[in-house]
């Protein structure tokens, strides 16, 4: 792996991690539709490293919500170590409450993960799951602007926010897209909505890096690709905090509205392209 294919696939990460437009979507199109590999894909440690760096860009952008959580979480060891009892949850200790119970749905998803995963080779349920993510975008868009935030949000809340990022384990649909307009369905504040969908990836990513563990041991590190891994890295937390920065920025104005467009015709595309290579109507297309 070259330093500019690390480079490359660190943006990619960076970038379609964050924005609504399904990083897993498009690498089934490029691979399974179009025969399009770049070297690097395979690599798992290099994968979990590049995960870690747009864990990296959550922590840099929401510092502040994270060092609180992380305060409050031992406060409430002293509390409970001292029987005290509080009576109204601080806002950054019920955050925490409501990032776990988001979080649980995912445990849904570990029955059928290898079915889900099967759906990865599929393009014609690419394109559709691209046309729904679209729909998402486009519907949040024209929702009131709600006024829930960490202060009243329900567990009901987080829990259907938290279903719609187990749906969106589905290749095609955006995680970011899917658990935004899950949020802003349920009446959060716009910016809530947004800095929970991404606080709310920090333990399904890590979750995630910690199942490929097994893996990352099978295949070993290659430490001779130490530099291109620290670029890949370096490339994925930068291009990620903008792409936060970006999404925070689009979710204010409100104007998910062209991401939905991009996503309606990435689907349709992706459609036509596969009906026509199940035709054999275009030999250039991957076998």
């Amino acid at each position: 792996m070259t330093l500019l294919n690390s480079l490359i696939l660190g943006i990619i990460q960076g970038v379609a991690e964050f924005l609504p437009i399904s990083s897993s979507g498009h690498l089934s199109i490029a691979q399974n539709l179009l025969g399009l590999g770049v070297e690097g894909t395979d690599d798992v440690f290099f994968d979990v490293l590049l995960h870690l760096g747009t864990l990296g860009a959550v922590f840099v952008a929401y510092w502040q919500d994270i060092k609180e959580m992380i305060l409050e979480f031992f406060r409430t060891i002293s509390d409970l170590a001292g029987r005290r009892t509080v009576e109204k949850l601080p806002p950054a200790r019920r955050l925490i409450l409501l990032i776990v119970a988001g979080t649980l749905p995912l445990f849904l998803i570990l029955p059928v993960k290898d079915a889900v995963e099967g759906l990865y080779a599929n393009t014609f349920f690419v394109g559709g799951a691209l046309l729904v993510t679209g729909l998402l975008l486009y519907f949040c868009d024209r929702l009131r602007k709600g006024r829930k935030n960490e202060r009243s949000a329900s567990i009901v809340d987080v829990l259907i926010v938290g279903l719609g990022q187990a749906v969106a384990t589905c290749p095609g649909i955006s995680r970011s897209g899917m658990t935004i307009s899950m949020g802003c369905f349920r009446g959060f504040e716009r910016r809530f909505a947004v800095r929970f969908a991404f606080l709310l990836s920090i333990p399904a990513v890590l979750g995630a890096n910690i199942l490929q563990l097994k893996d990352v041991a099978e295949t070993g590190v290659d430490l001779a690709l130490l530099p291109a891994y620290l670029v890949g890295v370096a490339a994925a937390a930068l291009s990620g905090y903008l792409s936060i920065r970006l999404v925070r920025m689009v979710a204010d104005k409100g104007k998910f509205g062209s991401f939905a467009y991009y996503c309606w015709i990435a689907g349709v595309v992706t459609v036509v392209l596969s009906l026509l290579k199940a035709l054999n109507l275009l030999p250039w297309l991957a076998a």
